[in-house]
């Protein structure tokens, strides 16, 4: 095998296996083996060669996208400088090599950045007030305000509450937080939130 047949060789591997990825993952198709596509992602417990995602997730520079771009980058560049270029073999493999690091480069800082932003958007979800049930835990007077104790994710949190509609809420009433405002809970009584909305 000539070297313009090994990066011709590797092109075809990057290229079609980085075609094939994309379209799995575009349709949703369930592949018949385990193949972690387009990216690794694990909890990160230190160490290097990678980077850190908010929310302790961990993207690792060497995963099967940046792979496979530096193969299809390398396989490239090495083909076609092997094909119509002077340059010596040693020269050919050193910008083979640039051009490929350069892709799986492009490749790992494009997919931070969409986790990051894909992360950063699930946990200010995650840590909405509105929609959560709870009780009542000190009695909200006539347009006063008591307090409120409810579940969100596992931990028991407590909110001062005032009433959706100025009414009274009694120690133990089941009610649902409709708004957050400035360190208050709106809540209206579950039975009410739920008649309204069927």
């Amino acid at each position: 095998m000539s070297w313009s047949d090994f990066y011709l060789l590797c092109f075809l591997i990057g290229f079609s296996l980085s075609a094939f990825s994309f379209f799995a993952g575009a349709v949703h198709l369930h592949l018949p083996f385990k193949m972690h596509l387009p990216f690794h992602m694990h909890h990160h417990h230190g160490g290097h060669g990678g980077a850190s995602i908010k929310g302790g997730a961990h993207l690792s520079r060497f995963n099967v996208s940046t792979v496979l771009a530096f193969l299809a980058w390398f396989g490239g560049a090495g083909y076609i400088l092997s094909t119509h270029s002077r340059l010596m073999g040693i020269a050919i493999l050193g910008i083979a090599v640039a051009f490929g690091a350069l892709a799986g480069w492009i490749v790992f800082r494009f997919m931070a950045r969409l986790l990051r932003n894909t992360e950063a958007q699930m946990n200010d979800w995650d840590y909405r007030h509105e929609g959560s049930v709870g009780a009542v835990s000190i009695t909200v007077p006539p347009n006063g305000t008591g307090e409120v104790i409810f579940e969100q994710h596992g931990i028991r949190r407590s909110l001062g509450a005032r009433s959706e509609d100025g009414s009274p809420l009694e120690k133990g009433s089941e009610v649902v937080i409709t708004r957050y405002e400035k360190g208050i809970a709106y809540v209206k009584k579950w039975d009410e939130f739920t008649g309204q909305r069927v």
